[in-house]
């Protein structure tokens, strides 16, 4: 099977949503934990859910809205929420590798391993789920090869 290319502008724009969720994502977890008082994790669950539906529709309707639909919306969002659950999972695994296997401890180390490290492992892996597992054409789907290549 033959990768399927990528530009420039492709990735340009998977960075434009992914910017534009995180920010729906701060937002709403600011305004739920400030002026709302809700408690971090059900604030953190809401505001993660809110940045997925920003990403998804942004890269549905944007990056990725020439590309042949594989499966109903539905199938595609839960397919692109588990890629950012896991992309969420992989910056947590930084973490907490550097915090507690390494020691490395200091507000500074939890930040880049977290935030940085982390957040830069993590959009490889969603960009990648992204254009392999959710918007991926009909084509590319039936396209399996054979074992003998």
């Amino acid at each position: 099977m033959r990768a399927r290319t990528f530009d420039w502008s492709e990735i340009g724009s998977f960075a434009a949503v992914g910017l534009c969720a995180y920010l729906a994502d701060l937002a709403l977890f600011v305004w739920l934990r400030g002026p709302l008082g809700w408690d971090p994790l059900p604030a953190k669950a809401v505001a993660f859910l809110a940045g997925c539906t920003v990403a998804y529709a942004g890269n549905a309707l944007g990056t990725y809205k020439n590309q042949a639909a594989q499966a109903s919306r539905l199938r595609r969002y839960g397919i692109f929420f588990a890629v950012n659950a896991a992309g969420a999972l992989l910056q947590l695994l930084c973490l907490a590798l550097s915090h507690y296997g390494l020691g490395l401890t200091s507000p500074h180390a939890d930040t880049v391993s977290g935030s940085v490290v982390g957040m830069a492992l993590a959009t490889c892996l969603r960009f990648w789920g992204t254009r392999t597992l959710v918007f991926r054409t009909r084509r590319q789907a039936g396209t399996h090869g054979t074992w003998t290549g």
